[in-house]
């Protein structure tokens, strides 16, 4: 069963997250960079028996709090660290996709000893570039594909049309359905919006393209989960993982960038078996 619940960080700061607890192994899910905690409903279903599921809206995302300001990776692990004391949780395992998927190796850096595994679902660029390539910034967020729901549609059905014409949900699912339904609202001017908090994008892009996500050995039990349409196609793009992660694994698993989107059976096989040499 999935609830849905709200931890009040501070007076500011609230954090919507999804739970199943039926299991008892600890298991936190981070969503990428404008999706939320809908994108994992499969997989919380699908290991609800066996551990106590976590999947957080990350600040600026879904229902949680959008401040104006406060996007960086030292914020959002703040408010997971935050999260995790709240649940007086001392070790768990972490499953992080895109651009979370660069902040689980910051966070593991500062806190190695919390995380039991951490599965990486196509991070995105793991490296670092150099600085004057923010002057690109605007570019960039007129072109990425997945940006394109982050912005007002005049009716319900412009916002459908848009959705489904986008990879994360290619085939249309009912599980699908349910994350497009999540992502919008209807605003104070019966405009349909993206709950993805604009303000948050300069702040995000900085770290992830300014900031490296492996800078020192972690000795963590790592799965990398590479899309075979995923934007991980290069032996440049790895090599810093397999640098800097001793204990890693490779798994190829069909399907694009939001594998557990458009391929979820498979997904979920992959990391069920993963996780089972790591209980």
């Amino acid at each position: 069963m999935t609830i849905r619940k709200t931890f009040q960080k501070n007076h500011q700061t609230q954090i919507s997250y999804l739970e199943w607890n039926q299991g008892k192994i600890p298991l936190l899910l981070l969503h990428g960079m404008a999706d939320n905690s809908q994108v994992w409903s499969s997989l919380g279903e699908h290991l609800q028996k066996k551990y106590h599921i976590i999947a957080p809206d990350l600040r600026g995302h879904g229902n949680s709090s959008k401040p104006k300001t406060g996007y960086f990776n030292d914020d959002i692990i703040d408010d997971l660290q935050a999260l995790i004391n709240y649940l007086k949780w001392d070790k768990f395992h972490v499953i992080a996709h895109s651009w979370s998927a660069k902040l689980v190796p910051i966070w593991a850096t500062k806190n190695p000893t919390y995380f039991q595994t951490m599965i990486l679902v196509d991070p995105f660029y793991i490296n670092k570039i150099p600085s004057w390539s923010k002057i690109t910034f605007p570019l960039l967020y007129k072109v990425l594909p997945f940006l394109k729901m982050t912005g007002t549609f005049n009716s319900y059905e412009s916002a459908k049309h848009t959705a489904q014409s986008l990879k994360q949900y290619q085939g249309w699912s009912e599980l699908q359905q349910q994350v497009f339904e999540y992502s919008i609202y209807k605003n104070e001017h019966q405009q349909w919006s993206s709950k993805f908090a604009s303000q948050a994008k300069e702040e995000i892009f900085t770290d992830v393209m300014l900031k490296a996500g492996l800078t020192e050995i972690l000795n963590i039990p790592t799965l990398f989960i590479k899309p075979e349409k995923g934007l991980n196609k290069s032996s440049w793009q790895i090599s810093p993982f397999e640098k800097y992660l001793p204990n890693l694994i490779i798994k190829t698993v069909p399907g694009n960038h939001w594998a557990f989107l458009v391929e979820p059976e498979i997904f979920n096989q992959t990391v069920e078996k993963f996780l089972e040499n790591y209980k």
